[in-house]
């Protein structure tokens, strides 16, 4: 397209299996968890030529990432019928628009999602925080 960009190197697998992964280790001490997404485009739809590159290769994905590589530590599941810019809340507000006109929903929330998650993740943190209470006591 006529720019360049040193990230796009870094967003392969190669790059992430024999670079970033071995040079970020896991901490024991934290605890990983992950969502994938995967959904089927439409002819018209801007990732239908990379949804069907990166179907070939690894199987269901988002447009740009398959739920395979989604996956680290816990998994927590497969959000259904959502790309890429949906899961970053990039809506495409005449999309959106257009769709609304006849009848179409969007079916997911991107900032319900997260509140959701931190939600969890919040309660999980006052568990295990009671946990260490009670063994100080």
């Amino acid at each position: 397209m006529g720019f360049q960009s040193g990230a796009f190197s870094q967003l392969t697998t190669k790059y992430m299996d024999e670079s970033f992964n071995p040079s970020v280790p896991d901490d024991p001490n934290v605890s990983y968890f992950s969502y994938g997404a995967a959904f089927e485009p439409r002819f018209y739809n801007i990732y239908y030529a990379s949804h069907r590159i990166i179907q070939e290769i690894e199987g269901p994905n988002d447009g740009l990432v398959s739920v395979e590589s989604a996956r680290w530590g816990t998994y927590e599941g497969t959000l259904v019928g959502v790309n890429h810019l949906s899961i970053i809340n990039w809506v495409n507000r005449v999309g959106f628009a257009v769709g609304n006109l006849f009848g179409v929903k969007r079916d997911f929330n991107a900032l319900a999602f997260y509140c959701a998650i931190t939600g969890e993740l919040y309660s999980e943190w006052r568990r295990e925080l009671e946990l260490i209470q009670c063994m100080i006591l």
